[in-house]
């Protein structure tokens, strides 16, 4: 039995199977091994231990983690303490489990792999989300995930605060230079989209000449594309409101403060999944 974790689009049961196989050398129940486990650890040995921060964290991944455990000891006793979303000092206690010592030390490394690499992400979406506090700007976060780990990236840069852009390509049109130049214009590209049914409309500009023509086309929201603050504030003039305005492109913690205070309502990161570190997160024995 799993932990009760859902997320759209993602099916956890097979992801615990999918990575516990690659793990051990083969699928679960057909030859798969813990040599270290098996041959160190006697079959009848208990483990107890904690998962602990040794950063400030925020927190992510707490019910994934658990469901590794489960999935190979489903009597294991386990006591979450914190909540996903959590922001917790260096040295919190996240999580106390008792189970077999077998099944623990074979889970371990992937329960820990998952909290530390979505713990990063939310920890630092969090950074972002505090320099732009109290200037109404939002923060999105991008397409730029690692292959097969989408939902769960964008789960986490929820529990740090931003909300999701596109989940991918099927939930808006994103027109950029690319779709500009084949189509032959911004007119003729968002034309198309509209032709087609498209509710969402997002257009990629890079100047501000671009602005008018991609409103009158009909785009619905735009995206301010590597323009500096200066130009970012006239622009968002220039829109008044009409569409939403999106800035991106090269965006760092040291300059988003000034992107938000140009009156733009999003602004999308890529590096919050793209280079996030791990947080610094580990599960240690502990004596009954």
């Amino acid at each position: 039995m799993t932990a009760p974790f859902s997320l759209e689009g993602f099916d956890l049961d097979a992801f615990v199977a999918s990575t516990l196989a690659e793990d051990l050398g083969g699928p679960l129940g057909d030859g798969g091994r813990d040599v270290t486990s098996e041959s160190v650890i006697p079959a009848s040995a208990l483990f107890t231990g904690v998962m602990d921060s040794r950063d400030a964290v925020t927190v992510a991944g707490l019910p994934i983690a658990e469901a590794f455990f489960r999935a190979l000891d489903p009597d294991v006793k386990i006591d979450v303490l914190v909540s996903e979303g959590d922001q917790v000092p260096a040295g919190t206690d996240l999580m106390r489990l008792r189970g077999q010592a077998r099944a623990m030390l074979t889970a371990e490394r992937s329960a820990l792999n998952t909290v530390q690499h979505l713990s990063g992400i939310a920890m630092m979406t969090r950074s972002y989300v505090d320099k732009i506090a109290g200037t109404g700007a939002i923060l999105l976060d991008t397409r730029k995930t690692i292959p097969g780990l989408r939902v769960l990236e964008k789960y986490a840069t929820r529990m740090g605060g931003a909300q999701n852009h596109r989940m991918g390509l099927w939930d808006a049109a994103m027109i950029k230079d690319n779709h500009i130049a084949v189509a032959g214009s911004i007119g003729q590209a968002v034309g198309a989209a509209r032709a087609a049914g498209i509710a969402r409309i997002i257009v990629e500009v890079d100047r501000v000449d671009q602005i008018e023509p991609a409103i009158a086309a009909g785009a619905t929201h735009l995206l301010l594309d590597n323009m500096t603050p200066e130009v970012l504030r006239g622009a968002v003039t220039l829109v008044g409101k009409r569409v939403p305005t999106e800035a991106s492109g090269g965006i760092r913690l040291d300059t988003i403060r000034a992107v938000a205070e140009t009156g733009v309502d999003y602004i999308s990161v890529g590096r919050l999944t793209q280079s996030a570190p791990a947080a610094d997160i580990g599960l240690d024995f502990t004596h009954e």
